[in-house]
């Protein structure tokens, strides 16, 4: 009876062929053997390994292979990196879920290829590491969301909610942002908020850009630099709208929250008046009603900068919600 024989895992083989990916990312050149001293390319030779050479690096090392990682990603040419991972198996043992968007599109139903798309985006994305990564994450939820109505047109309603929770998995399989927290969350949020910005229109009030900004918060900048490298469209009029619409969100971003640090959305003395209209005392109770009187500002319910009274009716209008 014939032995079976089964290699054993190779972690090195697996580490050799990360450093061949950043090699293509990077475009470095390594020393020729012998005393000559001129360079030359690096061998375009592929260096693969199996998915249990992979899988046994990522056991044993994964720090490096989170800095190799994160080389690719960084490099002007992430694009070749990228490649090179997919060529060298990397992808399929290591990140399944960006490797099945290979190839995804372009096809019989004729929408873009989502991987020569996200490779674009990672490309055209601002060289910030949570901003690199999660362009490269932003459409994973596209291969499980497709839809195509009667009329044949495709769709990928939820992808982004998809998305987040696919990043969720990865993360507990293969923990490359364990020990930064930070890092980890700002890169969900923005897989998860990749469309906000898109969906920006000129009729969005003051109340619905101030509402924007601060559900985005500490994100703003990543989500906007985002959803910049999003664009994609090879038709320049089209690019160039989506762009300026963009640019015009962040522009009122700025003119909004520059009026709100001038002078407060709610007006001065706002509580006194709140104490006297419903003979309240002063305590705690009167911070809470000027928070949901923020809250109804942002949410669009009521104007900003108006007089008193306009928000002592606003509260006498919803007195049961408010407790009054």
């Amino acid at each position: 009876m014939q032995e079976i024989v089964t290699q054993e895992a190779s972690p090195k083989r697996a580490m050799d062929a990360l450093e061949w990916a950043v090699q293509r990312a990077e475009k470095a050149e390594v020393e020729p053997s012998g005393a000559a001293s001129e360079q030359r390319p690096s061998s375009p030779r592929v260096i693969s390994g199996r998915p249990a050479d992979f899988k046994a690096a990522a056991a044993l090392y994964l720090p490096d292979v989170r800095k190799l990682l994160d080389r690719i990603m960084m490099s002007e040419d992430a694009e070749s990196g990228l490649d090179a991972l997919l060529e060298s198996g990397a992808l399929a043992a290591m990140l399944p879920e960006v490797e099945a968007m290979v190839g995804f599109g372009d096809g019989e139903w004729r929408h873009k290829d989502v991987w020569k798309h996200t490779k674009q985006v990672v490309r055209q994305a601002v060289p910030r590491l949570e901003v690199r990564w999660a362009a490269l994450l932003h459409d994973i939820g596209k291969t499980r969301t497709r839809s195509i109505s009667p009329t044949g047109e495709v769709h990928f309603f939820g992808h982004a909610e998809v998305g987040a929770r696919m990043f969720d998995k990865i993360d507990r399989r293969l923990p490359l942002f364990a020990k930064e927290t930070p890092l980890k969350s700002s890169i969900r949020f923005l897989i998860l908020h990749h469309l906000r910005a898109s969906q920006y229109d000129p009729s969005w009030t003051d109340s619905a850009v101030r509402r924007f900004a601060k559900e985005m918060g500490g994100c703003l900048s990543d989500v906007l630099d985002l959803s910049r490298a999003d664009i994609t469209t090879k038709r320049p009029e089209k690019k160039r709208k989506g762009l300026k619409q963009i640019s015009e969100l962040a522009e009122r971003v700025l003119q909004v929250q520059a009026e709100d640090a001038v002078v407060p959305p709610l007006p001065s003395g706002i509580g006194d008046a709140i104490m006297q209209a419903f003979a309240i005392p002063p305590s705690r109770r009167i911070g809470e009603l000027k928070r949901a009187l923020e809250e109804a500002v942002e949410s669009g319910e009521v104007a900003s900068h108006q007089e008193a009274e306009v928000y002592l009716a606003f509260l006498r209008d919803n007195a049961a919600r408010f407790g009054l």
